[in-house]
């Protein structure tokens, strides 16, 4: 399934796309400054809040449009789980091993869109 360095390759592909650490030192993906995708482990809290057996492996947050976005990918269970700590904010967590690249990439590109300058996306979707 998906690497970080599909997520790399996917994320730097869009336009005016940058790549640096969050404040954790992970890696995020941001367009015109705007984080769109990050690397997010699971802390104690969300470890705490899961309960049980809680996912394993590497974990990729992603902004989606809206509320609504969220509820409909978390509806669809795995990847995709959120944890107390994203209440309220729109993005997913997804395990990175259980999502294929094709899905991937259209997750990313959505995100992208989402963050990016309209004048921006409107260039993308029209090339």
């Amino acid at each position: 399934m998906a690497t970080w360095d599909d997520v790399r390759r996917i994320a730097l592909s869009l336009p005016e796309t940058t790549e640096r650490p969050s404040h954790d030192a992970l890696p995020a993906w941001r367009v015109k400054d705007k984080l769109f995708a990050w690397e997010r482990p699971l802390r104690r809290a969300d470890l705490e809040a899961l309960g049980g057996p809680a996912p394993t492996g590497p974990i990729l947050g992603v902004r989606v449009p809206d509320l609504g976005a969220k509820e409909a990918l978390l509806a669809e269970g795995e990847p995709y789980f959120t944890t107390p700590h994203f209440d309220g904010y729109p993005s997913v967590l997804v395990l990175l091993e259980l999502v294929e690249v094709p899905v991937l990439e259209e997750l990313l590109t959505e995100a992208w869109l989402d963050r990016a300058p309209k004048r921006l996306a409107k260039q993308f979707l029209e090339s």
